[in-house]
């Protein structure tokens, strides 16, 4: 699967771009702030029909530009694809393949997937649970529709429930059978998220281990733990137990949204005790897995878009990736890279041919 080219209007500080790929390795360089991310993140608007950096899709329209477009051909499976992601302010978002719609917008999830790599995804490791979730979600939800499906039920009837939960707190009433409504569809939905949770991380951890001893030379051993909430415990049982606690507090108090992740080197919290080049490799480790389960469990390789990343890798580490590049394990690869000179340094030196792009206050140059 590749991107042919994509064509911008109004997209962050693009006012209008076309530009053609190569279907393997391209090169997108150019000064801090210039667009460079920007035009990665068009890319992943493509294929996951929303920002990587964002939750707010009109944050996405240039400045006083009423509307945004971004326009691609993909060819996946032998067969091309004319997508088409939108919004203009005030409407609903427009997403269309082949000039039809979907229903829903998060039927494009999984279609054309893809992998960012950015600096700040050191979060995923160094901050809270939630970090953690959204990472894991992002990747079953591209190999698993119904766990997106149901996902998106059970955060629905989560903040409803909370919103009623404090509704009966300020007009000192309960209405339980009320509060019933939106239970039952919350645990169903669940109990489901968490059942594929831990199916999903079965398959998981030992291509992470592998991908981890493939580009550290250190003989660790690594692990994830599920924390759970419903872990041996029914989540019907734990919803009637903590409904006192859930009316004072005025929020669900038990629940999938409260999972967490732990990650473990030698049997120890990296977070806590690991350095950060064990940190660093971990992360690595766990975005290149990302890549590798999506193409076992779909068949077909995910984008890969790696956004600065030299300045926070070693040489080792970097030569590690760069062969990855060249044997086409990740099939289209995007580097974004302020210093085009030492990327093109790296890249002659691999001998990987790739396609430079030059970008300069949201205008791009082939280079």
């Amino acid at each position: 699967m590749y991107l042919k080219n994509i064509i911008l209007f109004n997209f962050k500080n693009y006012e209008e771009s076309t530009l053609a790929f190569s279907p393997l390795i391209n090169l997108i360089s150019g000064d801090n702030g210039a667009g460079k991310t920007n035009l990665l993140d068009a890319i992943h608007y493509l294929c996951i029909s929303k920002s990587a950096f964002s939750s707010v899709d009109t944050f996405t329209i240039k400045h006083e530009e009423l509307y945004f477009s971004v326009l691609g051909e993909m060819y996946s499976e032998e067969q091309s694809f004319k997508i088409i992601c939108g919004l203009k302010n005030g409407d609903k978002k427009v997403l269309t393949v082949n000039n039809l719609s979907y229903t829903r917008v998060s039927e494009h999830i999984g279609r054309f997937p893809c992998v960012l790599i950015a600096p700040d995804h050191i979060v995923v490791i160094k901050e809270g649970g939630e970090e953690r979730r959204k990472f894991f979600d992002n990747v079953i939800s591209q190999v698993n529709t119904s766990y997106l499906d149901q996902l998106i039920i059970y955060n629905k009837y989560l903040k409803a429930r909370n919103s009623l939960l404090k509704q009966f707190y300020e007009n000192n009433y309960r209405d339980m059978l009320l509060l019933e409504t939106y239970s039952a569809p919350l645990v169903k939905a669940g109990i489901f998220v968490h059942e594929q949770r831990k199916l999903f991380l079965d398959q998981f951890k030992p291509v992470l281990q592998k991908i981890y001893d493939e580009i550290s030379s250190a003989k660790e051993q690594i692990d994830i733990i599920y924390e759970s909430q419903l872990n041996g415990v029914g989540f019907e049982e734990l919803n009637t137990r903590s409904i006192q606690d859930d009316l004072r507090a005025q929020r669900t108090t038990i629940g999938i949204h409260l999972d967490d992740f732990s990650f473990l080197i030698n049997g120890q919290n990296l977070k806590k005790f690991g350095s950060q080049g064990q940190q660093k490799t971990f992360l690595l480790a766990l975005k290149i897995a990302q890549h590798q389960i999506i193409t076992d469990m779909l068949g077909k390789k995910p984008i890969m878009l790696l956004d600065d990343i030299f300045d926070k890798l070693d040489d080792k580490r970097i030569a590690q990736l760069l062969k990855m590049c060249k044997s086409g394990y990740f099939g289209q690869v995007f580097i974004t890279d302020a210093r085009k000179d030492r990327t093109a340094e790296l890249l002659k030196n691999a001998e990987i041919d790739a396609k430079i792009f030059e970008v300069k206050e949201g205008q791009v140059a082939e280079g």
